[in-house]
């Protein structure tokens, strides 16, 4: 596989390198501003995957594209956990939240490799991701979910709601009340749907209310632990890639 790394901040490609590294992928080039990555295209053969990051130090990574075609499959690699994720996930191989986790990362390429032998260029749609990220405030996140109880329908707002959880193939919200219920939804799409001030994912499995909080314990190998008020079914871990993230959150 042949892959480049597009990242303004040279520490954060040297460590995706890495990571990539650890799993017997080697980025042959990092890219560093629009500029180099618009004559780097322009005079060499171009990548099976790009590591994408929008904000570069002259500009959004966009602009390489008004310049150059490039067919290649994108994963990003982005802060815009606000906003633009709907985008991202229809144009994109995947993308990728910052700090990069390890086990997404290995999802992402797991992604890519399954989508190859379609072989099928990859038709990104700038706009429709520029637009979103130039008017978040545009964004109207859900108040109110439902769910199915017997022959019932409750509903339950976001102040009701501890958390979401994923098992079993299954995603379930944790009330207030200390309940639980199956709802038609994932946690992907609600992604889309939470308002970040309010909701932070954690992890693969956990988005949690910041209001549910009840505490926050240091955990082995520079994770946290997170205590709602009521929901103690399963334990809540913030990996340690993810914790200077959830420390700004908790600030916001």
């Amino acid at each position: 596989m042949n892959v480049i790394i597009i990242e303004d901040e040279k520490p954060a490609a040297r460590r995706l390198n890495r990571m990539l590294d650890d799993l017997g992928i080697q980025a042959e080039t990092m890219l560093h501003s629009v500029a180099e990555a618009i004559e780097w295209f322009s005079n060499n053969p171009h990548p099976d995957v790009i590591f994408l990051d929008i904000q570069l130090s002259d500009g959004l990574s966009f602009e390489i594209f008004d310049e150059v075609t490039i067919n290649s499959a994108i994963i990003f690699t982005t802060a815009y956990d606000e906003y633009a994720l709907k985008a991202f996930k229809l144009n994109s191989i995947d993308y990728l939240l910052k700090p990069i986790d390890d086990d997404e990362l290995e999802a992402a390429i797991q992604k890519y490799q399954q989508y190859l032998p379609e072989q099928q260029p990859i038709q990104v749609d700038f706009e429709d991701i520029k637009k979103l990220l130039v008017n978040p405030m545009d964004r109207v996140y859900k108040k109110r979910f439902t769910a199915k109880v017997g022959q019932h329908l409750k509903i339950f707002t976001v102040e009701d709601i501890e958390c979401f959880y994923s098992e079993n193939k299954g995603t379930y919200l944790h009330t207030t009340d200390n309940r639980n219920y199956l709802i038609d939804s994932t946690l992907e799409s609600l992604e889309e749907e939470l308002n970040p001030k309010q909701f932070y994912r954690v992890s693969r499995k956990f988005y949690i209310n910041i209001n549910a909080i009840k505490d926050i314990i240091a955990y082995t190998n520079s994770r946290l632990q997170v205590k709602l008020a009521h929901f103690d079914e399963a334990e809540i871990i913030v990996s340690r890639e993810r914790v200077k993230d959830f420390k700004n959150w908790l600030e916001k």
